[in-house]
């Protein structure tokens, strides 16, 4: 995961085999090339049996400026107009949209349906990750090491956080009680990152840790900022210095780099000696798979964390019963909160804390605005309960969960927070409603089926570690009162971010 700080962390040469970046000519006739290519490819027509087109006028684009100005108002929009199924043309893909939830069965059951293909192409493109196109078992060896991220192994993995949490905030704790002041997003940021890293990846040995840890992550947040120009297809040459920044990244997590770590994790670990079966020691494209490893483990925790703390920071009574259920499971646990980091919970301890998840849920349900796709491996026809569909070989279907959160007759109020809105009479709330009829699917920011995100668990347990341990041990304001709205740069994928940062300050509890 990471390079020896004093082996230097600055700029370096490429490969020799690494292809040269183009020159401004070059570019010129690439983008030119690649539009009139896309144009031709969006010159299709609807068959019959084929759900309604959406090609909107832009090559490439299609719809996509649209979608991404005002993704749930756009979908809604298309919903009423063409009904629940619809194919949108969006950065040089078709993709077939399936809004009712009561058809999402329809995807998950289809063979012919593939999530692996869909994988392998957008690991291809953002990571670099080549060797997933052509050794299909590879795929599914990496997806055992999953399993590490749960039940025992998941206890391991809490320790570790925990650990690092205190590295973080115990030097806060030995201050006096003044106020510190920090934008919110980058506090989220900063600590979710290190806290991550450490706990998947190992500590940090020689050098200095802090600069390490500093420009590791400003890396990683700046190639995370061209994610969806990745995943969409555009070349990495026209997105400025990314190309660079991830053979960087990648580099600082190759074999050798990562044995200067201590400490790796037991995913790390299992995932390494996989690689190892299809890799020479030397070759980079290990770091490539752990680079992916670390953008699924940090790229939505942070924004997550960074809504949860807003959220709270705006709406004092949420935080005041959260404070007290907190309370009142470290007084039923003998805890007592002292002048050190002195707090533990099991992750059983963590589950019971039904406020603190129904909040994060909440979040989730607010603030995802991803989609879930399938690549169609065949031209076929997709049996559903309204109508059969036609969709060809290549196209992509998908599934836009926002439309099913924000769904008034599911959620009363969708666009309010409601920090209680998963809870029942102190209780978990699982049981929601569409048409008089039970949803299996009402809350869906991990994906479904095989393509549930692995790491949800994780990410969940740490963001209530982090929020038990800033209740305990702070008191907490928010200094600008703007209110704030998602960034939909990452539309389709993931978290949104928010449009601007807010200041807010911390001090520690006297």
């Amino acid at each position: 995961t990471a390079k020896d700080v004093a082996a230097g962390m600055g700029s370096f040469s490429p490969e020799p085999w690494l292809p040269r970046p183009l020159s401004p000519p070059g570019l010129v006739l690439a983008a030119a090339l690649l539009l009139l290519v896309l144009y031709l490819h969006a010159r299709r027509t609807r068959r019959p049996g084929e759900p309604p087109l959406i090609k909107g006028w832009l090559p490439y684009f299609g719809e996509a400026l649209k979608l991404q100005k005002d993704p749930l108002g756009f979908m809604t929009t298309l919903q009423k107009q063409y009904g629940d199924v619809f194919t949108l043309f969006l950065g040089g893909n078709y993709i077939t949209f399936i809004l009712d939830p009561f058809q999402y069965q329809s995807v998950v059951k289809n063979q012919k349906l593939s999530f692996q293909m869909f994988t392998s192409k957008f690991l291809m493109r953002v990571f670099s990750v080549k060797k997933m196109m052509t050794y299909h078992d590879l795929n599914d060896k990496i997806h055992t090491s999953y399993q590490l991220l749960r039940g025992k192994h998941l206890d391991t993995l809490m320790e570790n956080t925990m650990q690092t949490l205190k590295q973080v905030f115990e030097p806060q704790l030995l201050k006096t009680t003044s106020w510190d002041t920090e934008y919110l997003l980058t506090f989220c940021s900063s600590v979710i990152f290190e806290v991550t890293f450490t706990a998947i990846h190992g500590n940090v040995l020689a050098g200095d840790r802090k600069t390490f840890m500093t420009e590791l992550r400003d890396d990683f947040f700046k190639f995370d900022g061209k994610f969806t120009h990745l995943a969409s297809g555009i070349p990495i040459e026209l997105l400025g210095n990314i190309k660079s920044i991830r053979t960087k990244l990648i580099k600082q997590l190759t074999t050798e780099n990562l044995a200067k770590l201590q400490g790796w994790s037991e995913v790390v670990q299992m995932r390494q000696d996989i690689l190892e079966k299809y890799y020479t020691p030397k070759d980079t494209e290990i770091g490539a798979h752990h680079l992916g490893l670390l953008w699924a483990s940090v790229s939505n925790t942070v924004p997550t964390m960074f809504w949860t703390m807003y959220y709270l920071l705006r709406h004092p009574e949420a935080m005041a019963v959260l404070r007290d259920e907190i309370d009142h499971l470290l007084q039923s646990t003998g805890q007592k909160k002292g002048p050190g980091f002195s707090i533990h919970l099991t992750r059983e301890q963590l589950d019971s804390l039904v406020y603190l998840e129904s909040t994060i849920l909440e979040v989730l349900r607010l603030c995802s605005f991803s989609g879930i796709f399938r690549v169609v491996q065949e031209d076929l026809t997709l049996r559903l309960e309204s109508q059969d569909c036609c969709l060809r070989k290549g196209d992509f279907v998908g599934i836009f969960p926002p439309v099913l959160h924000y769904d008034p007759e599911i959620f009363e109020a969708p666009e309010e927070f409601r920090f209680d809105r998963f809870t029942e009479s102190g209780k978990k709330k699982t049981t929601f409603f569409k048409r008089g009829k039970k949803l299996k699917y009402y809350h869906m920011p991990f994906g479904f089926g095989v393509s549930k995100c692995p790491g949800r668990f994780l990410a969940i347990v740490e963001i209530k570690q982090l929020l038990v341990v800033f209740l305990t041990y702070f008191d907490s304001e928010i200094i600008d009162d703007k209110p704030l709205e998602l960034n939909y740069n990452r539309f389709l994928f993931g978290i949104q971010y928010p449009d601007s940062d807010v200041l807010f300050r911390y001090k520690v509890k006297s």
